[in-house]
This record gives structure tokens, C-alpha cells and sequence, in this order.
């Protein structure tokens, strides 16, 4: 393993995917134990896609973990996905790799059929004013972005806390690159989001980022100003964020 620092964010080279996983999901079992020594009950949120494949299932395999007192959410969802692709859905794949394999003391999803878009998004924000974030496990897309904050919508000091958004073609592009979509005419053009404050609001935060499509922006966000123009590089400024990198996703560092 190879660790230094960048400003503030932690950065950690794993020689495998697989250990890069294993090692963030390590450092994210330790977090939880601590906290839940000096607190009834913690919340965390969760990212969703094949790139928190490795992390979700070393964190889910440890037995010492009292997930009964543990708050669980996520951090966007798509518009207008439809029931034919509802397995699509982010709500879906979070269920399928770990809100349904543990029992969380509440699992609180984002309804991606909400017919009333902005309506969700109030009401998913006040759930995590009401529940303060304690952990975010989250990625980079490969625009920079975080969660579904791209870089034209992403604002640091965004005042609301869940909005929707419209997502660019390299966004889309990438749900299909990642095996999600089929084509990029299948996925939606809108989500739902949790903005950068509303994420940086936590005070861990554990970023996975493997593969060779995310090289450039683990570049731009590791080496580049810290913009809005890459949304990641706030990561930057959290005094207790990590980065989990492979051989491939830090190929150009």
C-alpha cells in the first residue's frame, strides 16, 4: 500500500481491487465501532454502483458490527426510471448489496417513482436533518462529480440539501459503461441528490474509486484546483476523508 496526503484528504493505493475494498471496508468497520461506543445510534450514507462492489461486501462479511443501531440511507436517485428498469434503480442495487443482506436499524429510501420529484426531495431532506450524518461511503464519477452533483449544478455552499438535477451525457455515459444501462437512450435524464454540503456535512467520509475510466478524475481531483469545475475535489478540505485507489484508477498520478 501506498499512503500520503493531499491537503487534507487521505490517499490510499491498494495493488488490487480487491484489497482496495478490503481496506476501505476495514478502515469503515473500525469507524462504526468507535462511534458506536460513545453514541445509541449513528447514520450513515451509502453510494450505489459496481464501483462500492468490493468495499459493500468485505463490510458486510464482519460479525462484529451491530447494524440494529445503525441508520441507513443514499445519496441519489434517478427520475423517471420507470418500472421496466426499475432494478436499475439505485434504491435496488443498495438492497441488493447490502440494505438487504444486514439488519439496519432503518434503511430509508430514495423513491425513484415519486411522481412529485421536488416533493421527495423535501422529504428526504428533512430525514437527514432530523438524522445528522455520521459516515458517508461514497465514489467519483467520471466527470469529478459526487453523488449526482456534476459539474455545471454543483455548488460547495449549495443552500439545499436534497435537489434535482439534470445529468450530462458523460454521466449517463457512464451507467452504461458500468454495465448498468444498455445504452445511453435508456437512462434517465433527471435525479434526485444530496448536495456537496449536504455530504461533506459528515465527519468521515470514505471515497472508493477504482478502475480505468475514473484515472483522469482521480487526476483533476487529486492535482487539480479544488472547483466546483470537479466537484470531488472538496474531499480536499475534509480534515477526516480517505481515498481508496487502485493500480488502475491511479494509473495517471
Amino acid at each position: 500500500m501506498k499512503s500520503y496526503q493531499v491537503d487534507k484528504l487521505q490517499v490510499k493505493i491498494m495493488p488490487s481491487r480487491k484489497e482496495m475494498g478490503a481496506v476501505a471496508a476495514q478502515d469503515i468497520h473500525d469507524r462504526i465501532l468507535a462511534l458506536l461506543q460513545t453514541k445509541e445510534q449513528i447514520n450513515m450514507i451509502f453510494a450505489a454502483a459496481p464501483s462500492q462492489n468490493e468495499v459493500l461486501e468485505s463490510l458486510i462479511s464482519y460479525d462484529d458490527i451491530e447494524w440494529g443501531r445503525i441508520n441507513a440511507f443514499h445519496m441519489d436517485e434517478y427520475i423517471g426510471l420507470g418500472k421496466a428498469f426499475a432494478k436499475q434503480s439505485f434504491s435496488q442495487f443498495l438492497t441488493d448489496h447490502i440494505f438487504g443482506k444486514v439488519g439496519f436499524r432503518s434503511v430509508n429510501l430514495i423513491n425513484s417513482l415519486a411522481t412529485d420529484a421536488q416533493g421527495e426531495c423535501d422529504r428526504y431532506s428533512a430525514l437527514l436533518k432530523n438524522n445528522p450524518t455520521d459516515i458517508v461511503v461514497m465514489g467519483i464519477g467520471e466527470n469529478g462529480h459526487i453523488a449526482f452533483n456534476d459539474p455545471w449544478v454543483a455548488k460547495f455552499d449549495d443552500p439545499e440539501t436534497v435537489k434535482v438535477v439534470s445529468l450530462d451525457e458523460v454521466c449517463r455515459q457512464q451507467q452504461v459503461n458500468d454495465g448498468c444501462f444498455p445504452k445511453i437512450d435508456d437512462v434517465p435524464k433527471q435525479a434526485m441528490t444530496l448536495t456537496c454540503p449536504t455530504l461533506t456535512a459528515a465527519p468521515y467520509l470514505f471515497c472508493i474509486v477504482p478502475a480505468k475510466t475514473k484515472a483522469v478524475a482521480v487526476r483533476e481531483t487529486l492535482n487539480g484546483a479544488i472547483s466546483e469545475d470537479c466537484p470531488a475535489t472538496i474531499l480536499r478540505t475534509q480534515p477526516n476523508a480517505v481515498l481508496y485507489l487502485d493500480p488502475d484508477s491511479s494509473a495517471l498520478l
